[in-house]
């Protein structure tokens, strides 16, 4: 799939000097901080330095005072609690957040997951029947809810108060609970609107602990909770979000808890069991990074969700020991197992189904449905689809009668606002920019398919439908030495709205080592056609069928990623290519 190279406008050149000489740093380094917001040694220190310090005061949040209130009476008059969130990691993650922590103060309190072949997405009538027969007076839903205004208000008519604790984009008309938390309200005035919904699950037991004199220090535990959910839901690692992710990262490589550590060591991260750790030393085989969240821990916890009960997901995260969290550890990577399985033939099943349909494959989205897909992998699948065909995409499946769905984006297209316009059709949806689920009755299929391809079609503009690399600055390789790259590890945390840096690096050879490994990547020595330099290992994953060009000693360009490469106990700077265009191409991509 080609990709076009787009690179960022430089910075302004007065205040990337200027941060240059301040912070003594190279002036590429300097134009990337700039590119990101930052132009001063204040502000600089700030994202180099976080600090915990810098967390907002969870009262700014509305209804924060109205939740807490609610919680507190229900404690002092010995009323039943019950935490409710969402299947996916987010939720689960909220759910053993806020449980554990209350927990640790009032025994009268529980967990509700949501089946999600049974119930579906969002607060179920099932549950809120199930809190009357067992006697709960107070809900508290996590990562979910804001848009279930008929349920809560059924939930009222029996009697029960609800929190609803969510960042999804609400609509016009809120749930009657008796507190309504989420950053994105229109008339929530909180400094930060892109915090997960198990941050803000936490932002509520800030609050908690604030004001009933609980040191901050004893929520330090839950920042893995935190970054786990920060990392599988994908939000921005801006603001508190990176201040939460850099501190959670810490916890996870120092100190994680019993359940993420058993994990991980399913996930092939092994603990260094024969020596002890220094403090805030990694305790496994490698530090974690975010992007271990996304591929090692986040799909395992959410297979527990797709495969069976993410109930399951919550008892390992909230597991007191290691021997504990060892049986449902198991259990979950095998559930892991099993939907790898089942993505893998419902998205050769769906790749096969556009081959087949010429209309669809000259369509501006996807749309594909199968009733014999797994739900739980529907929206793996919708994200395996844009990697082959990169446009708005949506995998439909059927349950319980009816037709159920998750849609995934490309950049710059806000697929809610597409479901949105489609929403009198809908039973359901919600979600975000990037990703949307919905339901809708199998009557109202084609005209959805078709209503949909047509709001694509007039919204999506040509370019979006190229996926982007996007080029922080244009380097020499002379300038990469192991200084430049021990600055650029402290821009991590790396997620969205804080990506790992993009270079590009023009008309370089390879020395003559380059070969394919593992059928489809390119392991490479690069340098350049007319400077002095010396090699530099790289590897391009993906990338086999440019090995010919390599091969014959043609000239060309480079974006690619800085990383360390530790082989037989040693570490090296290596390349991790993005994209290679040889250099007679160049000129027509720009």
């Amino acid at each position: 799939m080609k990709r076009r190279w787009v690179k960022k406008e430089q910075g302004d050149k007065d205040k990337i000097q200027h941060l240059s000489k301040v912070l003594n740093i190279n002036v590429h380094l300097a134009n990337i901080l700039v590119q990101r917001g930052i132009t001063t040694y204040e502000e600089a220190r700030v994202f180099f330095r976080p600090s915990l310090d810098n967390l907002h005061d969870p009262f700014l949040m509305k209804d924060m005072d109205k939740a807490i209130d609610r919680i507190e009476k229900a404690i002092e008059k010995k009323q039943k609690i019950l935490i409710y969130g969402d299947y996916d990691v987010d939720g689960t993650t909220a759910v053993a957040l806020v449980y554990s922590f209350l927990k640790e103060m009032y025994e009268s309190i529980d967990f509700y997951i949501p089946d999600r072949d049974d119930e579906g997405y969002g607060v179920s009538y099932k549950s809120i029947d199930y809190a009357k027969e067992n006697n709960f007076s107070l809900v508290i839903v996590l990562d979910c809810g804001i848009k279930a205004v008929e349920k809560i208000a059924y939930a009222k008519e029996l009697g029960i108060d609800y929190i609803i604790a969510d960042h999804h984009r609400p609509g016009d008309v809120l749930p009657p609970a008796v507190a309504v938390l989420d950053p994105k309200r229109a008339d929530c005035d909180y400094p930060y609107d892109e915090l997960s919904g198990c941050g803000v699950g936490f932002k509520l037991v800030q609050a908690f602990a604030s004001k009933n004199g609980i040191p901050f220090e004893d929520l330090h535990q839950y920042l893995d909770l935190v970054v786990v959910s920060i990392a599988a839901d994908i939000v921005k690692i801006t603001g508190e979000n990176r201040i939460l992710a850099h501190f959670g990262l810490k916890l996870l490589n120092s100190n994680p808890r019993a359940g993420i550590e058993a994990i991980l060591r399913y996930g092939g991260v092994i603990r260094k069991d024969n020596e002890e750790p220094e403090k805030n030393e990694p305790i496994f085989s490698k530090s974690l990074s975010i992007s271990d969240l996304v591929f090692l821990v986040g799909p395992r916890i959410n297979a527990a969700g797709r495969i069976q009960s993410a109930n399951n997901s919550v008892r390992l995260l909230i597991a007191k020991s290691l021997e504990d969290a060892e049986g449902l550890a198991k259990q979950i990577n095998d559930f892991n197992t099993d939907r790898r399985e089942f993505d893998a033939q419902a998205t050769i099943d769906a790749l096969e189904f556009i081959d087949r349909d010429a209309g669809l494959q000259n369509s501006k989205s996807t749309v594909v449905y199968d009733e014999t897909w797994h739900k739980g992998v529907i929206g793996i699948v919708a994200s395996r689809l844009i990697e082959t065909y990169y446009r708005p995409t949506i995998v439909l499946t059927k349950s319980n009668g009816l037709i159920t769905g998750s849609a995934r984006s490309v950049k710059d297209f806000d697929i809610y606002d597409a479901v949105d316009a489609c929403s009198d059709l809908l039973e359901h949806f919600g979600g975000h920019k990037y990703a949307a689920g919905l339901s809708l009755k199998p009557e109202n299929l084609e005209k959805f398919k078709s209503r949909f391809e047509e709001y694509v079609t007039a919204h999506i503009e040509e370019d979006m439908l190229t996926p982007e690399v996007e080029i922080d600055a244009k380097l020499c390789l002379n300038d990469i030495n192991q200084r430049f790259f021990n600055i650029l590890k402290q821009f991590a945390p790396f997620g969205p709205g804080n990506l790992s840096p993009v270079f590009e690096t023009d008309n370089v050879i390879d020395t003559g080592k380059g070969r394919i490994v593992g059928e489809k990547h390119l392991k490479l020595q690069v340098v350049h056609l007319n400077i002095r330099s010396n090699p530099i290992s790289s590897i391009a994953f993906q990338q086999a069928h440019h090995f010919e060009c390599i091969q014959r000693s043609h000239p060309f360009n480079i974006v690619y990623h800085i990383e360390e490469n530790a082989w037989n106990g040693m570490v090296k700077l290596q390349l991790n290519v993005k994209d290679i265009k040889p250099f007679n191409e160049y000129e027509s991509y720009g």
